[in-house]
């Protein structure tokens, strides 16, 4: 297979560009790996429409406890929220912690003040296997006038055993007028 048309394959995508160094064995092995993972699956319209993303992510969660500058959930691994290792995706912990973090600032942060996330960061400690459940812990770790960091924990339930540590910086914004 031509590197061209190895491109054209995934997704069938026929403006792909391909440089002409590149071996044709690394592009098949790339479209591949993107075929094997659902690249260019065309999504059914039911979920193309708004706030489906967070109604997917927000149903993995439960919340156990609500503190001021503390919250906790419970987060079931369901399948859909897995990667092709039947493993916890990250970028569902990313969401999630996003999420749950707006959720810990709103605590302590007024509500004529607008949060606007300026950094996450996630660092994935272990593997959540599918069915298991997570505590999601956050917790403000400062906040003043114009930010607030909250630093979020996923630790399995049975074990509590850390999974992955995140921390999300806010913006607290005035909310504009019109």
């Amino acid at each position: 297979m031509t590197n061209q048309n190895a491109a054209n394959h995934f997704g069938g995508m026929a403006k792909t560009v391909v440089s002409k160094e590149m071996p044709s064995e690394t592009v098949t092995k790339v479209t591949n790996f993107f075929t094997r993972l659902g690249g260019g699956t065309v999504i059914p319209a039911k979920y193309e429409g708004e706030d489906v993303h967070f109604d997917l992510i927000r149903s993995l969660l439960k919340v156990q406890h609500i503190h001021r500058g503390r919250i906790t959930c419970i987060l079931t691994v369901k399948p859909y929220a897995c990667n092709a290792y039947n493993t916890l995706h990250g970028g569902v912990i990313g969401s999630v912690a996003e999420i749950v973090a707006i959720a810990c600032a709103r605590t302590v942060v007024n509500k004529d003040k607008e949060l606007f996330l300026g950094e996450l960061s996630v660092s994935y400690l272990a593997a959540a296997v599918k069915q298991t459940e997570v505590i999601v812990d956050a917790s403000v770790v400062r906040s003043g006038r114009n930010l607030t960091i909250v630093a979020i924990e996923f630790k399995l339930k049975n074990s509590e055993h850390s999974t992955s540590l995140c921390r999300a910086t806010f913006y607290n914004m005035p909310v504009a007028s019109l």
